[in-house]
């Protein structure tokens, strides 16, 4: 199965406090002013070597004026039945330990878009009579708990970005997929909105056909004509850079098959197969050879 645990890290690190608005509405209130964020480690030390790291790991130290938080995310992407809720608090432990004026709270992220029949374990106790040696418990995050529909009007980029992992209707699937590239378009900087349209397209899985659908749709309507405009110029660079880079590589094609021709005569076809289905380094290989190889076999074998 394919992580895409990268992707959610990108996420929290360009978006730290948002996540914090969303997970933590009401800690401004609590804690006054915001005064400083940092990212502390990435990955929590294993306490044996064969042990599986915790996903995704992104602890976010918030300084306030009246105390310290500790949001620590993990991601769980698509099975839970990986999940430990007894490895989990072994590293909120550890990160009691390092950091102990700070409030600890460990959020857990699924975000696997499907119904759960048996939900993970979310408390740990243990008590002896009126006595507590033990309560544990943490934030669970479920995106399909989520309806994108109640999102739509969000002014957080990072809720629309989530959007396609949300819960919706079938019928609605355009719709929520053109709402986060609204919303990402209107709340962001150019630059962030080039690099989370990918991963809003990755996580909708969305299809060419469905491209053009919002794309029409985006510039039939007044308020979305320049972001529909935006997307068309994007993608038209886009295709300009593979073009380029499609045409260099022809080229090498073709100035390999003059050199070869101009030493060794007119090419066999297996030796314009063997050129042509060469990849780019195969080819800076091949390239290589026609200075020593003293014949064509000897350039083009394998």
């Amino acid at each position: 199965m394919e992580s895409h645990d990268h992707h959610f890290k990108n996420l929290f690190l360009d978006f730290p406090r948002e996540a914090l608005s969303w997970l933590l509405p009401d800690v401004l209130q609590k804690y006054g002013k915001l005064r400083n964020l940092e990212f502390v480690r990435q990955q929590p030390g294993k306490r044996k070597l064969s042990d599986r790291g915790l996903e995704l790991d992104m602890p976010i130290l918030f300084t306030f004026e009246v105390g310290e938080i500790l949001l620590w995310l993990v991601e769980f992407q698509e099975d839970k039945r990986r999940f430990s809720i007894y490895r989990l608090l072994r590293y909120v432990t550890d990160l009691m330990e390092r950091y102990p004026l700070a409030i600890v709270i460990p959020t857990v992220l699924f975000t696997s878009r499907e119904k759960w029949r048996k939900d993970v374990l979310r408390q740990l106790d243990n008590r002896f009579g009126e006595r507590v040696f033990l309560h544990f418990e943490f934030q669970l995050v479920r995106l399909f708990d989520y309806s994108a529909r109640d999102y739509y009007n969000t002014a957080n980029p990072l809720l629309k970005i989530l959007l396609p992992k949300m819960d919706y209707r079938k019928k609605d699937r355009l719709e929520v997929i053109r709402q986060a590239y609204q919303g990402l378009y209107e709340l962001t900087a150019p630059m962030v909105f080039d690099k989370y349209i990918d991963f809003i397209d990755i996580y909708a899985e969305i299809t060419e056909d469905e491209k053009e659908l919002i794309y029409q749709d985006l510039n039939e309507h007044k308020e979305t004509t320049m972001l529909a405009q935006y997307i068309k110029s994007k993608g038209f660079e886009e295709g300009m850079q593979q073009g380029m880079q499609q045409g260099m590589q022809q080229g090498k094609y073709g100035l390999l098959k003059r050199i070869l021709t101009s030493r060794f005569g007119s090419l066999p076809e297996w030796a314009i197969h063997r050129i042509e289905s060469a990849s780019p380094d195969q080819l800076d290989k091949l390239a290589e050879r026609v200075l020593v190889a003293e014949s064509l076999q000897g350039v083009l074998s394998d």
